[in-house]
């Protein structure tokens, strides 16, 4: 059987003033599309320029990252900055390797 990969993660502006929590099969394209959106209103994270990943978190099946999102985005702010700072101490933002 095929391993799938699926992320669930937490980008932020540069000055983490706001939070977007997301899921994709394809967390460098997905960071990628971010970036490209900036300042585009049409998009929650391009409005709020949220494209500076914080936390991520892999998930082999589909239907867990889905559930998973949604949790997170059920999560106040101080609960999300917590899950943050248990991979992400110092609130660093992260880079991903190709």
């Amino acid at each position: 059987m095929k391993q799938h990969n699926y992320f669930v993660y937490i980008t932020s502006n540069p000055t983490k003033t706001v939070l977007y929590v997301g899921m994709t099969n394809d967390l460098l394209r997905r960071l990628y599309e971010h970036r490209e959106n900036r300042g585009k209103p049409e998009t929650f994270a391009g409005r709020y320029y949220c494209y500076k990943l914080l936390y991520y978190e892999r998930h082999t099946f589909v239907q867990h990252a889905i559930d998973r999102e949604t949790e997170l985005k059920l999560m106040s702010r101080e609960e999300k900055v917590a899950l943050i700072k248990t991979i992400n101490p110092k609130l660093l933002f992260l880079k991903v390797a190709d």
